[in-house]
């Protein structure tokens, strides 16, 4: 099952910290995650007038927290009300750093993604331990997940959203760059073992590269000494470039998306998707090495490059 998350600044996110500070608020949120109710059906289970209940949906609505639709009824119509997020966590982002200055850097922890959908063998590791319970998705939920360093799932993906900072930087992006350390995942390691790993950016499939194998031959730079020799030690640096001219791996061409498709002046938030695909030729699965883990000691980090 897919789960969505949101990931609130308080030095940015206010109208949201606002809906969460009413008691009638929370509990609305806490009602709707057992399944869309009614105008009438909330009020009826807090005991509240009609009145006060729509009052309340409306500053959820606002904050972008649930929605609503209109639905027929014997009467008229009611007003149907969603939730939008499983899980709303609360947390400093980390600021943007400019490399140069035509260029500005974000580095994203691996455990802060904001959806995901995995299917096993999976599971998730921070430097001191392992998260949760191997093999077993819904451990993608555990609040231990904030300091993972390594993630692995044989198909689906995860969804990790950054800032727009194209304007911080000020004029034409010219480049977006996203680089990471990926691997294959099969149980154990094989140095042959190929897997299609699919990028996208806002639902923009730029293309994908296939890992080579699952590298276990000896121990990650990284790796801490507790984890088991025989389990995925690093991966390849990889740098996912999209241009004007299009889509490139280490410099390698891998599709005619260009940057002017990913619409970066349409969205408030750039959206990084990593997938092995249900239909990829090579379903291998993923491990994505973060900071503690592997040969670089990095984050997931997504660099905007201004036209000079």
């Amino acid at each position: 099952m897919a789960r969505d998350f949101l990931i609130v600044d308080p030095e940015e996110d206010q109208l949201v910290l606002k809906a969460f500070a009413s008691p009638t608020r929370a509990r609305i949120l806490k009602l709707l995650r057992s399944g869309p109710l009614n105008v009438n059906e909330i009020a009826a289970a807090t005991g509240l007038p009609q009145s006060s209940v729509s009052a309340n949906v409306q500053i959820l609505e606002e904050a972008g927290l649930i929605r609503s639709e209109n639905q027929r009824a014997r009467k008229g119509t009611q007003k149907l009300c969603h939730t939008l997020f499983d899980e709303v966590l609360v947390t400093f982002k980390e600021a943007a750093q400019p490399t140069n200055s035509d260029t500005i850097e974000t580095a994203m922890p691996l455990g802060l993604y904001t959806s995901y959908q995995v299917s096993a063998p999976c599971g998730l590791c921070s430097p001191h331990g392992v998260v949760g319970l191997l093999d077993v998705p819904d451990s993608f939920l555990d609040p231990g997940r904030m300091g993972a360093a390594l993630i692995w799932f044989m198909r689906g993906h995860v969804d990790y959203q950054f800032p727009n900072n194209a304007k911080i930087l000020g004029g034409e992006v010219a480049a977006l760059e996203v680089s990471m350390e990926l691997s294959s995942e099969v149980p154990g390691t094989s140095p042959n073992w190929p897997s299609d790993i699919t990028v996208s950016i806002n639902g923009v499939e730029i293309g994908t590269w296939t890992s080579p194998g699952d590298f276990g031959d000896k121990r990650g730079v990284y790796t801490p000494d507790w984890w088991k020799l025989k389990g995925s030690q690093y991966g390849m640096l990889k740098s996912f470039r999209v241009t004007p001219e299009g889509s490139y791996v280490d410099g390698v061409k891998i599709s005619p998306v260009s940057i002017k498709d990913l619409s970066l002046s349409d969205h408030r938030s750039i959206r990084l998707t990593v997938a092995v695909r249900e239909d990829a030729q090579h379903p291998g699965g993923i491990n994505i090495f973060g900071r503690g883990f592997g040969n670089y000691d990095q984050d997931i980090l997504l660099r905007l490059t201004r036209r000079r």
